[in-house]
């Protein structure tokens, strides 16, 4: 049904128990990995979805189960039965509406990148305090359970005090139409699949380990038909000490995808993207290999944890604004600003 076919329901006097989403945005990552988990969460709901082409938003909302549609972002931000906000847009329209659903008094979850530089990411944050309102941001993996036995391992102590840290991860270069995907458009995505892709790795780190206290990066555009460079190395040293190196390759003859962070006593590998054991070694022992699947909605854990913090369990989400843009400003350094 369009946005105006049927009426929202009544603004109640009685205090919120359920979450009433609305979505700006309903493209391909709201199809699986976010949008099925905010009716599947109690306590959460999903009253209407936007996607500037109304056929395609009529489509989605009648194979969701969403009642209403609409192509215009402020009638979402402003319905009286939507009481937060998703933005599920490219990055480039990320700053633009976070701050329409803050000026409306809506608390926002955000796609990751949070942003396409850490200015715009401040933009967002401080309309968001500016009006008193919670802005989260989709780093999915903070929640899930493969990566939280990681970090419980890290900060437990029985493999020792982490000192260094190596990532790597590459993609095979693009061909054909895939050249064309907006995550390869400057203007949509920022600069290149670093934000896109390589975030996903450094908000681990920043989640297991703390904030970059320094970092010094490297890139390179390899490929002559793009204009976001697709080759990225890093140095970085963390405030808590532990030393760090990464290397991203999005131009890649064959795809490789290994986090290793190494400890006093052991260490522990695990893929950030693609499916696969975490691996312990303890000493000189043997490996050992833990296997623990995803959710069918990558984002449902996560989600969770932003309803639990919108009604009323501060601190149950750990994905903000504030620790978003830490991972922003890392960014930033690493491409020189770009």
């Amino acid at each position: 049904m369009a946005a105006d076919a049927t009426p929202p329901e009544a603004v109640s006097d009685q205090p919120v128990e359920k979450v009433r989403w609305g979505f700006i945005g309903a493209g391909d990552v709201t199809e699986v990995k976010s949008g099925p988990a905010f009716a599947r969460v109690p306590s959460s709901s999903v009253s209407v979805i936007m996607r500037r082409d109304a056929e395609k938003a009529r489509d989605y909302a009648a194979r969701h189960g969403v009642q209403r549609w609409t192509t215009d972002a402020r009638a979402v931000v402003e319905a009286d039965d939507v009481d937060a906000v998703y933005v599920a847009t490219p990055p480039s329209s990320h700053a633009e509406y976070v701050k329409l659903a803050a000026e409306a008094g809506k608390p926002v979850y955000v796609e990751k990148p949070m942003a396409r530089t850490a200015a715009e990411g401040e933009e967002m944050l401080a309309a968001c305090r500016a009006t008193g309102v919670p802005l989260y941001v989709a780093y999915y993996r903070r929640a899930l359970p493969r990566f939280e036995f990681v970090r419980d391992l890290i900060q437990g102590g029985s493999l020792g005090t982490p000192t260094m840290v190596n990532l790597a991860l590459a993609r095979v270069a693009p061909v054909g139409e895939a050249r064309s995907a907006w995550r390869w458009d400057r203007e949509a995505a920022g600069a290149g699949l670093l934000l896109d892709l390589g975030s996903h790795g450094l908000d681990l780190l920043d989640h297991w380990l703390g904030p970059v206290a320094e970092t010094r990066g490297w890139s390179a555009t390899r490929q002559s038909w793009s204009d976001v460079p697709d080759q990225v190395v890093a140095s970085m040293r963390f405030a808590s000490g532990v030393l760090g190196t990464a290397a991203w390759d999005f131009a890649a003859a064959e795809a490789r995808d290994a986090l290793t962070v190494t400890l006093t006593e052991g260490a522990i590998e695990v893929p950030v993207f693609d499916e696969g054991p975490v691996r312990v070694r303890r000493g000189a022992g043997a490996v050992l290999e833990r296997v623990i699947p995803h959710p069918p909605h990558i984002q449902e854990p996560l989600i969770r944890t932003v309803v639990a913090d919108i009604l009323g369990a501060m601190g149950a989400c750990q994905s903000t604004g504030e620790s978003a843009l830490r991972t922003q400003r890392v960014m930033d350094a690493l491409l020189g600003g770009r």
